[in-house]
């Protein structure tokens, strides 16, 4: 009886140390797309859930002393969903068909911090997981 209590207590604190790992966001490649900087992150998903959504809205601090705010997401919004499974990596990328450019290139940007951030389970409820996020 013991050893099933033991067992049991393995069990559930491995599972409880597998979802406590979290969403580990970090800075992607950034790319120059017709002189424009289009910054991207890369997303580790470390929890026991998948996520349906994930948004981290990044403020860039330019050269010239602007500010610029743009949203680097896992899917569009309102299209084909693109789940990120337990374990699995995706790229955050700017939809440049639904949102402004930045206006310059990536040498003109000298500081990133995250003014937001929305995660949303496959199932639509927010993510129980912590987010983590390096700019």
């Amino acid at each position: 009886m013991r050893a099933a209590f033991v067992a049991l207590g393995l069990v559930f604190g491995s599972a409880a140390a597998f979802a406590a790992n979290g969403i580990d966001v970090k800075r992607g490649g950034d790319a120059n797309v017709y002189g424009n900087c289009v910054p991207s992150l890369v997303v580790e998903n470390k929890s026991g859930e998948t996520i349906g959504y994930l948004q981290v809205d990044v403020v860039l601090a330019l050269n010239d002393g602007r500010e610029r705010t743009i949203e680097l997401a896992s899917a569009y919004r309102d299209g084909a969903p693109f789940p990120i499974a337990p374990g699995a990596t995706a790229t955050l990328k700017q939809h440049l068909d639904l949102s402004r450019a930045l206006g310059v290139p990536c040498g003109e940007v000298k500081e990133r911090k995250v003014s937001r951030t929305i995660c949303e389970t496959a199932r639509g409820t927010a993510c129980a997981s912590s987010v983590s996020v390096k700019p």
